[in-house]
């Protein structure tokens, strides 16, 4: 029955797409619905995830990449707008390998001519895979990278696609099998989940960012005949699926048609965002700074610090605006490859002054603009047609950058927190400074933090320096299987940097001194005691991390009280393994690992 199902949605498509003549040359499928689309969606039905897939989150802690981590592969389709497809090609292939499925043998050919035409090498980290599809933006239904349990696992997540294009739909699982990686469907009541990959973000530590299209899409009555879910059963959804343990949902956007956040906004790393910027009272400006004063009222980077915010125009076209007519052209719709960021361009005279903002943001990366006006209209851009590929065996980094310091007469140098994940373990963890962008650069050990080698909190020093320099460093980490990874990724091009001044520049206050005491009891399957030694008032964070650094409990956030005080855990909503109790404030990180049994 199921196989019947199929076909007769397939057929219906088919149908539908001729007489619509959306053809290749046209465009393709345009990224929102089409009025034949609409009448198709009233019987189109999904068909379950095959044998191929397991209706069922993956086992053990799981974490989604984000972004801007290591890619083995960019996915695209060759669908349409081949002019565009070529430049991403020639951008990607220098960073790594670029998956090109193609609907047929046909149109295997036709796209490796195509290219080679046009002068792109595609004997040269290009690789061109045979899976059907119905449209170009494989943002919106592709493969989505997740990482399962200590050894960072990798395996595929797919969801129910918001669209009545079944080939689309099913090309997450060609890609799982072509890769050799589990493939896990949110296909399957109660978790089949209708979702779009250009409307989900991840700070890749258990913080996710969506419109509240995926509530209405979800809700009693929906057009897409999956069971309906309540806003606590989607992030039950995304936690079991994802690992997300918050989920931040914005109000959709008056002007953008699709209400797909990559349209407006993109994290660049754990702590910013760049979000799309109108003139005041304009399209959908109101509403976006409405939504992100939000965020920022209510939530918190993983590191729990305020959220930094980069902004940048949202160019007109013709000098109208969406809700004056003109196209929902972006800057933030672009994707990283490693090194490079593709991001889409419009005119040079708006062109300029969003790779500036790029630049200054991302020190380091290659900025490569793509003319997109040929499908902005079909809202969508580049990001809306690639889909990132994660790395087999990442070695995950994480820091929070350092900012301005002060030298004191006591000052011996500069303390620099990191963390560094890998499966086979960290043989070396290292920060290199400089007092020039362009070197000499030197090196020197981040050392774990506790006399445990499976720990994933390092300390070490930069030393001291003049007053008025400014350092820029970078980390470097080896794990113990030899693989060798930077942050940021294009060091030593790419770096941090902060400033160094002297008291007279400004006084800071004496830190306020925290003690951690011992966690009782440990091993703990209950309800265990936090205790914390406050010599007077500070801000901090005190949290529950896993083996892979996600948060998983909060247990406070504000200013501590001076005085002795116990704070609570519940070890028994936490699967059995090791973990790390973190108090940060603005001075300190002190960390004790804690055994759940």
């Amino acid at each position: 029955m199921r196989r019947y199902r199929l076909l007769f949605c397939l057929l219906s498509f088919l149908l539908l797409f001729k007489s619509s003549g959306l053809c290749q040359s046209e465009g393709g499928l345009p990224r929102y619905l089409t009025e034949e689309e609409k009448v198709l969606l009233k019987s189109y039905r999904p068909a379950p995830g095959g044998a191929e897939s397991q209706a069922s989150p993956p086992p053990g802690l799981v974490r989604t990449m984000a972004e801007w981590e290591e890619l083995q592969a960019l996915l695209i389709t060759w669908r349409s707008y081949w002019p565009i497809l070529t430049e991403i090609v020639a951008a990607a292939q220098k960073e790594c390998l670029v998956l090109i499925a193609c609907p047929d043998s046909a149109s295997l050919v036709s796209a490796r001519n195509y290219l080679t035409t046009r002068g792109i090498n595609v004997e040269q980290n290009v690789q061109f895979l045979v899976i059907p599809s119905n449209s170009v933006w494989v943002r919106d239904y592709g493969p989505n990278t997740a990482y399962v349990g200590e050894q960072d696992s990798m395996c595929i997540i797919d969801w129910v696609y918001n669209r009545p294009r079944p080939l689309d739909d099913a090309l997450p699982a060609a890609i799982a099998q072509y890769l050799q990686v589990p493939f896990y469907s949110a296909t399957q009541a109660p978790d089949d989940l209708v979702h779009t990959g250009g409307n989900f973000m991840s700070d890749g530590l258990g913080t996710g960012f969506s419109s509240k299209l995926i509530l209405n899409e979800n809700r009693l009555g929906n057009s897409f005949g999956v069971s309906a879910k309540t806003e606590a059963d989607i992030d039950r959804i995304m936690r079991e699926y994802h690992g997300l343990h918050r989920y931040i949902k914005m109000d959709v956007l008056p002007y953008d048609g699709i209400h797909h956040i990559d349209m407006h906004m993109k994290l660049l790393d754990e702590e910013t965002l760049l979000v799309g910027q109108y003139p005041e009272s304009i399209s959908d400006g109101p509403q976006i700074e409405a939504n992100l004063q939000y965020v920022l009222s209510h939530f918190k980077t993983y590191l729990g610090t305020p959220f930094k915010v980069v902004r940048i125009p949202m160019p007109p076209q013709n000098g109208l605006y969406p809700n004056q007519g003109g196209h929902y052209r972006t800057y933030t719709n672009a994707v990283f490859v490693n090194r490079t960021v593709i991001v889409p361009f419009y005119e040079e005279r708006y062109d300029t002054t969003a790779r500036r903002i790029w630049e200054e943001a991302l020190p380091g990366y290659n900025i490569v603009g793509v003319n997109s006006n040929q499908m902005i209209a079909a809202l969508g851009a580049i990001h809306c047609i690639t889909k990132e590929i994660g790395a087999p065996e990442p070695l995950h980094i994480l820091h929070q950058p350092l900012t301005c310091v002060v030298n004191n007469p006591s000052t011996v140098g500069y303390v620099v927190w990191a963390s560094a994940h890998h499966r086979s373990g960290i043989d070396a963890l290292n920060v290199c400074y400089a007092t020039d962008p362009n070197g000499p650069w030197t090196c020197v050990p981040l050392p774990p933090y506790l006399p445990d080698d499976t720990i994933w909190t390092h300390r070490g020093l930069i030393p001291r320096q003049p007053d008025g320099t400014t350092v820029y460093y970078y980390l470097e980490a080896l794990a113990k299987n030899g693989k060798h990874m930077v942050r940021p990724m294009p060091a030593p091009k790419g770096y941090w940097k902060f400033c160094v001044q002297g008291e007279s520049v400004s006084v800071r206050p004496e830190p306020p001194a925290v003690s951690l005491l011992r966690i009782y009891p440990n091993p703990a399957s209950a309800i265990t005691v936090v205790p914390l030694s406050v010599e007077r008032a500070t801000f901090a964070t005190v949290s529950v991390q896993n083996a892979i650094g996600q948060t998983v409990q909060t247990l406070f956030e504000g200013e501590l009280p001076a005085g002795e005080q116990n704070l609570f855990l519940h070890a028994d909503r936490l699967p059995a393994g090791a973990y790390w109790v973190t108090v940060r404030t603005p001075y300190q990180v002190l960390t004790h690992k804690l055994l759940v049994r």
